[in-house]
C-alpha cells in the first residue's frame, strides 16, 4: 500500500500536538530535567546539555514510528 507522503506529515504533526498538550496538562513530567543531563552553572554562565532528554525522546519517538511501520 503506497501512501501519499503528506499523511506521513500528518500523523507526525498530531504525535507532536499530542505532546504538547500532555506537557502543558501534565506539568510534573520531568522532561528536561533528567538524572544526567548536564547542568553547569557559574556566576556569569549557564549550559545545559539534556543529554539524557534527547535519548529517552528518540528512544519513543522511535518505537512510535517502528509501531506506525509496522501496522502499515
Amino acid at each position: 500500500m503506497n501512501l501519499h507522503p503528506g499523511w506521513m506529515i500528518v500523523a507526525v504533526g498530531l504525535v507532536i500536538a499530542l505532546a504538547g498538550l500532555v506537557w502543558i496538562f501534565a506539568p510534573g513530567v520531568p522532561l528536561g530535567r533528567l538524572p544526567g543531563d548536564i547542568h553547569i552553572e557559574t556566576s556569569h554562565t549557564r549550559i545545559y546539555f539534556p543529554i539524557v532528554t534527547c535519548l529517552v525522546i528518540s528512544l519513543l519517538l522511535t518505537a512510535i514510528l517502528s509501531i506506525i511501520r509496522w501496522l502499515s
